[in-house]
């Protein structure tokens, strides 16, 4: 594992890997080498890697369809994710599942899912199984506005609130479920008020103010190891680009160019990669190039699924 000189410099290098990473994916996707669907999360990668430098290799995280981040920030392999999403049988489930299903079961990533909200109660599952355990490891579930929408998003609050579970729900609120804003989706912009009621700790975050939210995830998460139950962060942020896909939508009328541009000037990639020392950010930038470089060939080079495959695992 690479050894950074500061706090700053190692989030800035998760970062900086997912959104080159999804730069890159968003350059190669109009050839349709890429076989799935691909949701970006430019503009959010901060979130995911403020939350998961607490994690150890141990605990676990589930995201969403939009999870590159989440996957690469809890350590899953590059080359593996980018054969995934070129339908490769070297991809981390063997090119079935596509950008929108990624897995990494032996670095604690849980299984993604393309349907909305189906990722909270398996997360909170992986949490009971600790607890019944007695480990002292955690489980952090990613979200989004959307999600909160769904059934299991209160159910799953409420039974780990019931059984003090060590689960840390984030939701990623890009205020979009996807081209549906949350003013008309939502009597009252209170999410975090709402979980507040459920007994746990309840914090919203309005500002894309990444060390602000890694100290406080530090400390939730320290507490979390000690049997003191669930919590709950809400993030606003911002999706650069369309809901799926790799352009940008602020022509098609349900956002404003207004609220992209503010957002995209305290751009956390940018802000942050200004603090640190200008050759150890050099360094970071170009191993990050090299590596992504040796996964897209790793991915164009790997062979496809045999034809005589097409039907393992398939049960029913």
């Amino acid at each position: 594992m690479t050894e950074y000189s500061t706090v700053e410099a190692r989030l800035y290098a998760s970062i900086a890997l997912v959104r080159r990473a999804e730069e890159v994916i968003s350059e190669i996707y109009p050839s349709d080498k890429i076989k799935s669907p691909v949701h970006l999360a430019i503009g959010q990668e901060y979130i995911a890697a403020a939350v998961i430098d607490h994690l150890r290799g141990s605990d676990y995280a589930s995201g969403t369809y939009r999870g590159h981040g989440v996957y690469l920030a809890k350590g899953g392999d590059l080359n593996s994710m980018m054969a995934e999403l070129y339908g490769k049988k070297t991809g981390c489930a063997q090119g079935r599942a596509g950008s929108m299903h990624l897995v990494e079961a032996g670095k604690g990533v849980i299984g993604m899912s393309a349907v909305v909200g189906t990722g909270i109660p398996v997360a909170v599952g992986h949490a009971l199984a600790i607890k019944q355990q007695r480990r002292n490891d955690v489980v952090v579930a990613f979200m989004g506005d959307g999600s909160t929408e769904e059934g299991c998003f209160s159910e799953s609050i409420n039974f780990a609130a019931l059984h003090k579970l060590p689960i840390l729900f984030v939701v990623e609120n890009n205020r979009l479920a996807i081209h549906e804003p949350l003013h008309k989706r939502w009597a009252a912009d209170t999410l975090t008020e709402r979980v507040a009621t459920y007994g746990i700790p309840a914090t919203r975050f309005l500002e894309p103010d990444v060390l602000a939210i890694h100290e406080h995830v530090g400390k939730v998460i320290d507490d979390m190891r000690t049997e003191a139950g669930p919590a709950f962060i809400e993030c606003h942020t911002h999706r650069w680009y369309e809901h799926v896909g790799p352009c940008e939508d602020y022509d098609q009328g349900y956002r404003s160019l207004e609220e992209g541009e503010q957002w995209r000037a305290k751009d956390v990639y940018v802000t942050l990669g200004q603090s640190l020392d200008e050759k150890e950010k050099a360094q970071i930038d170009q191993d990050i190039e090299a590596s992504i470089q040796a996964a897209v060939e790793f991915a164009e080079q790997s062979p496809f699924p045999a034809a005589e495959e097409l039907y393992n695992y398939v049960y029913a």
